[in-house]
């Protein structure tokens, strides 16, 4: 185990040193200059000048990224050119208010997936399973940012129960605090469950059907030991691939919903420095979103360890 934990944290010091290129690499192609967006409209040409030579932005681009990552590797992320604020406290406060409509939004999902998914395998064909392939299927077919529209005209326009806009630190009340996460945590729940639940329900057919399953059955074992003891364990090995990749699609669904929203997370602050070409914002924060996802993938590595004893000899299977 410890010979696997040190070759996947190797892969992930691999895969970020590659992207912190990709993404270096990436923003600085992007159009625009942010010299133009704190000089103003009406700086002169030896204002614009003066500001690029200040920031750097005139040394080869090779220099630029040495420079950067020189910096970040000391966990220097460095200083936003249009806020002139160290860019570290700025991504980590906006990472602290979307982990938690991340972490509310992947649980539910983990939770309502699987449940729906079993129930519907277990039952397949029953009304239960069919009520649930409908909502799934127009879960899949509506666009998240569709179903922020729809969400926000009923229970905030139409009916006032909940706000529309803003966040509201836990320390300011938590029923306070819940009324503004509940609109972005339902459209994220309602984008993401179906595929979850959807997987399970396959996974779980596929798994009652097995001769374990039907050996376990001939040994008298009620069907609910068979399915909680027996089937239940191998049937979640997929969801957790699954989930993983959902973990990658939530981190790209909050820049929709923190948009929508004007949630102050990681993902508005991603679409603030694009708009404002503040690229140590935007590099830092697509930075931390690429770390995240290495090590969720770590961690789904590590469950399937957990849940199939056979991965444990030799890792077999394991990415």
């Amino acid at each position: 185990m410890a010979g696997y934990l040190t070759r996947r944290l190797g892969q992930i010091v691999f895969t970020i040193l590659a992207m912190s290129v990709v993404i270096f690499g990436i923003t600085q192609v992007l159009p625009g200059n942010v010299a133009y967006v704190i000089a103003g409209q009406f700086a002169t040409p030896d204002q614009i000048a003066a500001i690029e030579t200040r920031l750097g932005l005139n040394d080869p681009m090779w220099q630029q990224f040495l420079r950067w990552a020189g910096a970040a590797l000391q966990g220097d992320l460095g200083t936003s050119m249009v806020m002139s604020r160290p860019v570290g406290p700025l991504v980590a406060e906006a990472l602290g208010r979307s982990a938690q409509l991340a972490g509310v939004s992947f649980l539910l999902v983990a939770m309502i997936g699987v449940v729906v998914g079993v129930v519907s395998g277990v039952r397949a064909g029953g009304w239960f399973d069919r009520v649930a392939l409908v909502v799934t299927w127009l879960s899949v077919a509506m666009p998240q940012f569709f179903i922020a529209i729809v969400l926000v005209l009923l229970f905030s326009g139409h009916l006032g129960w909940l706000p529309a806009t803003g966040y509201t630190p836990i320390s300011g009340g938590v029923l306070n605090w819940l009324s503004h996460l509940i609109l972005p945590v339902a459209t994220l729940v309602v984008g993401l469950f179906a595929h979850v639940a959807s997987l399970q329900r396959a996974s779980m057919i596929e798994t009652l059907g097995a001769s374990y399953v039907r050996a376990a059955r001939a040994k008298g074992l009620s069907e609910r030991k068979v399915i909680t003891r027996h089937a239940l364990r191998n049937a979640l090995i997929p969801t957790v691939t699954v989930l993983t990749l959902d973990l990658g699609i939530l981190m790209g669904g909050i820049v929709v919903v923190e948009t929508v929203f004007s949630y102050p997370g990681l993902g508005r602050l991603m679409i603030t420095a694009v708009e404002q070409k503040d690229l140590p914002v935007l590099q830092a924060s697509v930075l931390t979103v690429t770390v995240i996802y290495a090590f969720a993938n770590l961690i789904a590595d590590l469950c399937y360890l957990a849940l199939d004893p056979r991965l444990r000899t030799g890792h077999a299977g394991v990415r």
